[in-house]
Formats: C-alpha cells, sequence, structure tokens
C-alpha cells in the first residue's frame, strides 16, 4: 500500500534532516547515539502520519 504524506510532514522531516546536517556537517566523527536519534525523530514522524490516516474516516 503506498501512502501520501502531507506537505507539511514532509517539511518537519526536511526540516529534522537539515538541523542534522548542519549540527554534523563540520564534524568528522559523528557519534553513533547522535545518528540513532536523527533516525528515531524521523521514524516517530512518519508513524504518526501513518497512525493519522489509519484513524481518518474513509469517505
Amino acid at each position: 500500500m503506498t501512502e501520501i504524506l502531507d506537505t507539511t510532514k514532509i517539511n518537519e522531516i526536511r526540516a529534522i534532516i537539515d538541523r542534522g546536517l548542519g549540527t554534523t556537517q563540520s564534524r568528522e566523527l559523528i557519534a553513533a547515539s547522535e545518528v540513532a536519534d536523527l533516525l528515531l525523530d524521523l521514524r516517530l514522524l512518519l508513524v504518526t502520519s501513518e497512525a493519522d490516516l489509519e484513524a481518518a474516516p474513509s469517505n
């Protein structure tokens, strides 16, 4: 099943990625916990979107 994210969620995901890239861009090493936190933030947004789609009434 293909799901479509709304523009707001896409913009939120882009902002999280941009923020993560901005804080790590000048560093040579990045802690695994920082990468895991970034991925978890993205996953949370995606799961929330999925739950919203399932809870929405199907008219």
